[in-house]
């Protein structure tokens, strides 16, 4: 195998994995009645639309209702550096024990 292959098969795992990441984001979201454009646009005002979201979102399907554990969401988020995103979600993490006082 040769390091263009081994290259090319890295960055698709990255980008299957990075996929996995936002989807269990927009579930973890959809669990707690979140918009994640409006939690993603307060981490990174800075950013346009994330495109990859956007389709995840309009694919999502009702059915795949799981429950995504708030200690993983923020693990995974931080896990892909999204550091400014994880802070956001922790903060909401915190309200949401607020109301449920």
């Amino acid at each position: 195998m040769d390091f263009k292959n081994i290259e090319e098969q890295v960055i698709q795992k990255y980008q299957e994995d990075e996929q996995l990441m936002i989807r269990l984001f927009v579930q973890w979201c959809a669990n707690h009645q979140l918009d994640p454009h409006e939690l993603y646009k307060r981490a990174y005002p800075n950013q346009q639309e994330n495109a990859a979201m956007k389709n995840i979102i309009e694919q999502a399907d009702a059915e795949d209702d799981i429950n995504i554990d708030n200690e993983t969401m923020l693990d995974v988020l931080q896990l892909f550096g999204n550091e400014e995103l994880a802070f956001i979600v922790a903060n909401e993490i915190e309200l949401l024990a607020k109301k449920h006082q």
